[in-house]
């Protein structure tokens, strides 16, 4: 989760077509961050929203919770969906775990990859990719990889992460911050022990 609380988710990303788009004069809609050279504009638009994932990704990266922050839309209604089910809710929660989590984590080193954005109009985004992270938790080296998916929504010129999901090829739930747990199911009363199967 300490990864989750970090990567809520590559230096210098670029801009390159999609090999999936088709051959159309109509305007691509989906951009793939993995070429070397970036064409001038292809997705008009993704160059903001690429912006702003990698000013989150910087953040990460240095383990900056006012940085991180900035990048994520300042609303009670900013979701947050964890990989092992629960949901944090609203700005302030997720400000809470990452100032909980970050002054114990140093060395932070992000990989993302595979990166792919589409365009949702003018004022909206999907952002998703693969990520590899290590960093060291209270003198602890740990790694981790996963798939994440950010939606980005343009509020005047600023776009803000509104929406993230992250999924850790391999969850640790030792590591999930108390206000991301799920309650522990209640036992249900009986009068006598609830038979075994055989």
């Amino acid at each position: 989760m300490r990864f989750l609380v970090l990567l809520v988710l590559t230096c210098g990303v670029v801009v390159a077509q999609n090999t999936n788009s088709s051959p159309t004069t109509e305007r691509p809609r989906t951009t793939n961050t993995n070429q070397a050279k970036p064409p001038a504009a292809e997705t008009p638009g993704s160059e903001g929203v690429l912006a702003a994932f990698n000013n989150l990704l910087d953040g990460i990266r240095h383990a900056n919770v006012n940085e991180v922050m900035g990048s994520y839309w300042n609303s009670p209604r900013l979701n947050l969906f964890n990989y092992n089910g629960t949901v944090t809710k609203g700005w302030e929660q997720v400000r809470k775990n990452r100032e909980s989590s970050y002054p114990e984590i140093k060395d932070v080193k992000l990989d993302v990859r595979d990166v792919s954005v589409t365009m949702l109009g003018r004022d909206g985004a999907v952002v998703t990719c693969q990520w590899t992270q290590s960093q060291n938790y209270k003198g602890t080296p740990e790694t981790a990889t996963g798939r994440m998916t950010l939606v980005f929504k343009r509020f005047g010129t600023a776009w803000k992460a509104i929406h993230l999901h992250s999924s850790p090829d391999t969850p640790n739930p030792a590591v999930i911050p108390a206000s991301e747990q799920r309650p522990a199911a209640s036992p249900s009363p009986s009068a006598s022990p609830s038979p075994t199967p055989n």
